[in-house]
């Protein structure tokens, strides 16, 4: 029996069934139509038409959202304000830094997007091990430079748009990328020292790319966090990003995600303080070994009532003190006071490799 036995039957569409959560606690479950259904997988005609629909959308999507870590937007402000006066002193120019948008993204569609004429500096953060980009664009450069030779500040409009065209269709020289790799420098210090409160880390320059090609510190399914910072110097100006890798900032995940910096970011010296007072004040327990003797785990089972274990004599009545399991001291047992007491003759200090040593006392 197949569908061609029944040409005229009408089928009904498929239909789903979702539990329901009212607070009226009636109705068992909702039943979703077609309509619903080709929505939300987007199986629809209209919807086949659209790319990033439906459950594709979801997949399509595996990058971790910037606003998981509300530190690290607090460092990007903090880095407006220090770069802010890192560039004025640079470029002996009024310059206006403010950042334009902080999102994520797969380094594959921002490489994309980004013009031909931009600038990629590769870092890499040694204390994390891994790498970040640093993107200045053809209009951002332009400015720079001018800024550096000695261009003036402020220019008609009619006057910018001339040359602005000529020097949209050629490459960068080896000029431009000297002036520029201080500047690359300058920014660099200034994110470590953004980073400073929450970590110690330092950024050092690599290379500079002029295609993006070369400029490949991560696959283009993996995600980034991109910073778009603007800089307007007198009218002028352009866009520098900065990008990191979600990988490159695992290291430091758990600290990006507190919430405010009256956390300390994990750091309380009140609580280290008290800490360390009771810390001496803690009560342990010391064993003191007799005397050790290694047997079979066969003569072990083999023991029973009556039997009798036949130690060596202990010469001179030394024993071994332990915390833990952990040979502490070396001592002579004797008498003080009616008590039997041990008297420390020698300190068993643990070595990097794990071994025992004494240090005896004279």
């Amino acid at each position: 029996m197949n569908d061609d036995d029944f040409p005229d039957t009408q089928f009904p569409a498929a239909s789903m069934a979702m539990p329901s959560f009212a607070d009226d606690g009636g109705e068992a479950g909702r039943i979703l139509n077609q309509e619903e259904i080709d929505s939300l997988f987007g199986g629809s005609p209209e919807d086949a038409s659209q790319s990033g629909s439906g459950l594709e959308r979801l997949i399509g999507a595996p990058y971790v959202s910037y606003e998981r870590l509300p530190m690290l937007e607090v460092v990007f402000d903090r880095l407006v304000r220090i770069l802010t006066t890192s560039m004025r002193n640079f470029t002996s120019d009024n310059v206006d830094l403010s950042m334009d948008r902080l999102n994520s993204q797969r380094f594959g569609d921002y490489l994309e997007s980004v013009s031909d004429r931009a600038m990629f500096a590769v870092f890499k953060a040694e204390e994390w091990d891994n790498y970040g980009l640093l993107v200045l664009n053809s209009s951002l450069i332009y400015t720079v430079v001018d800024a550096l030779l000695g261009g003036h500040t402020r220019l008609q409009a009619n006057a910018v748009a001339t040359p602005r065209v000529r020097q949209d269709s050629r490459s960068h020289t080896t000029i431009e990328r000297a002036l520029i790799e201080p500047l690359i420098e300058i920014v660099l210090n200034n994110l470590a020292e953004s980073f400073s409160p929450l970590c110690a880390v330092n950024f050092r320059f690599e290379r500079l790319e002029l295609s993006s090609r070369f400029a490949a510190i991560s696959r283009a399914a993996n995600g980034v966090v991109m910073a778009r910072f603007s800089v307007d110097m007198a009218g002028r100006g352009g866009d520098m990003d900065l990008i990191l890798p979600h990988a490159t900032l695992e290291p430091v995940r758990e600290t990006l995600l507190q919430q405010f910096m009256g956390e300390k970011f994990g750091h309380d010296e009140i609580w280290e303080s008290h800490l360390a007072r009771e810390l001496w004040q803690t009560e342990v327990t010391l064993d003191a070994i007799l005397e050790e003797q290694t047997m079979n785990l066969q003569d072990i089972i083999s023991l029973s009532p009556g039997d009798q274990l036949v130690f060596r004599p202990n010469s001179g009545g030394r024993v071994q003190l332990r915390c833990g399991g952990t040979p502490m001291f070396t001592a002579k047992v004797g008498r003080a006071h009616g008590h039997v007491a041990v008297r420390i003759e020698e300190t068993t200090r643990r070595t990097a490799s794990g071994n025992s040593r004494t240090t005896s006392y004279s």
